[in-house]
């Protein structure tokens, strides 16, 4: 899955992590400064944020883009020197855009989160008759938030085109590796649908968690700084009282519990949809069989398979009750825990209708983050489910010996002798 897109994958992804936790950790201990020596300065610390969508052409932006390609080019050249890959343009290059487009469209959500503040002070004048205002002056305040949606719209739809081809190129790799060895495969149970229907589920799968996780992962990286910038309006917790870093410790908390909560309700599932997936196939098989041979696919035979079907089907069915119990109560408390937290200083008068929206949106972006595994355990499941199909694929080319599943596949059909004959 990984040796046929990416150079010596276990290699390459730990290079992977540790160049960008370096380029991550050399920016915020200086390397941000680093662009006032090309005449790209930092903002001075008293300086008012920029409101707008001039933000992403300004000095410290500017320096961020040639920070983030130099740190690319040079990953890509250490690479392309130690271990060429016929697809390390795509693995390296392509995937540096993606994450670049990603972590583009977190900042355009902090540049919202930073609009948010005097605008919706200032519709607060304008409702509490404190404040004097035009139409016009209105509109140039709401034109602001459009042209950053508007900028934001069009990033989010480039890189879901680009993330698509990319991920049909990681399946077009798969297909290849597999198919350059399908002597060695074809006897594996589901051989043909492990290539066709797993690789493309692989694909679309990593698709979707891929670029949630990434854009998780950014979204903290973003939005924590932020978070902690706000707590000048929060002075403590309900029931906790006053604590270092009020916002960022209920925002840990919270999303901590919710996170075990539903790792634990949802511990057994990945096993039963893999068990799911293993009578599917055997009933499949039987039904292929059953095409070409008249003596296959008998009513005895496949009514048997079906009740498996059926068996392990409504076995899952009970397990997600409680699963789903336990996370759409944790969802559905999720939704005004934000309110909770910001009570005592609503109660109190500390806070203004801006600093109300920044904080909950801030808010509400970090325990989203935060809460990537709640909120994709099911994909998860699904995916470790049709990875185990396919590291069977692996063990076979490697010489291992096949899962237990597989090989007890493979000792049935010798046993009852029912191998199908080569067709050559």
């Amino acid at each position: 899955m990984f040796v046929s897109f990416f150079p010596k994958p276990k290699l390459f992804f730990i290079s992977a992590v540790l160049w960008s936790a370096v380029l991550v950790t050399v920016w915020y201990l200086g390397g941000a400064r680093l662009g006032g020596l090309f005449g790209l300065p930092q903002a001075a610390p008293d300086a008012p944020p920029i409101i707008g969508i001039s933000v992403f052409w300004s000095a410290p932006f500017i320096w961020f883009y040639l920070y983030f390609i130099a740190g690319t080019l040079i990953f890509y050249a250490f690479w392309r020197w130690y271990s060429p890959h016929p697809w390390m343009e795509w693995s390296i290059l392509v995937t540096s855009i993606i994450l670049f487009l990603l972590y583009f469209n977190v900042q355009v959500s902090v540049a919202v989160n930073t609009w948010y503040g005097p605008f919706f002070d200032y519709v607060q004048g304008l409702m509490g008759g404190t404040t004097n205002s035009t139409n016009a002056e209105f509109y140039a305040g709401a034109s602001s938030f459009a042209w950053l949606a508007l900028v934001g719209m069009n990033v989010s739809v480039v890189n879901a085109f680009v993330v698509q081809h990319w991920i049909f190129r990681w399946r077009t790799a798969m297909n290849s590796y597999f198919m350059e060895n399908w002597g060695k495969l074809r006897h594996i149970e589901g051989a043909s649908q492990r290539i066709q229907e797993d690789t493309m589920r692989f694909s679309q799968i990593m698709e979707d968690l891929g670029s949630s996780f990434v854009t998780s992962i950014m979204t903290l990286i973003a939005f924590v700084p932020v978070l902690i910038g706000l707590e000048q309006h929060i002075s403590e917790l309900p029931v906790i009282g006053a604590v270092p870093h009020p916002l960022l410790v209920a925002a840990l908390g919270w999303c901590l519990f919710g996170t075990l909560s539903v790792m634990l309700a949802g511990v057994k599932l990945p096993g039963l949809q893999f068990r799911n997936q293993r009578v599917e196939a055997a009933y499949r098989k039987e039904l292929v069989y059953g095409e070409d041979h008249a003596d296959r696919a008998q009513p005895v035979t496949t009514t048997e398979l079906f009740d498996n079907v059926r068996r392990n089907y409504f076995r899952l069915y009970a397990h997600y009750i409680y699963f789903n119990i336990v996370r759409y109560t944790y969802l559905q408390a999720d939704n005004i825990f934000a309110f909770i937290i910001l009570g005592p200083s609503l109660v109190a008068h500390k806070i203004t209708f801006g600093p109300l929206n920044q904080i909950s949106n801030a808010f509400g972006r970090v325990t989203s983050s935060l809460q990537f595994l709640l909120n994709s355990w099911s994909t998860i499941v699904e995916l470790q489910s049709v990875h185990k199909r396919l590291r069977a694929f692996e063990a076979t080319l490697r010489g291992e010996p096949l899962p237990d599943i597989d090989q007890r596949y493979l000792d049935r059909r010798t046993t009852l002798g029912q191998e199908v004959a080569d067709p050559k």
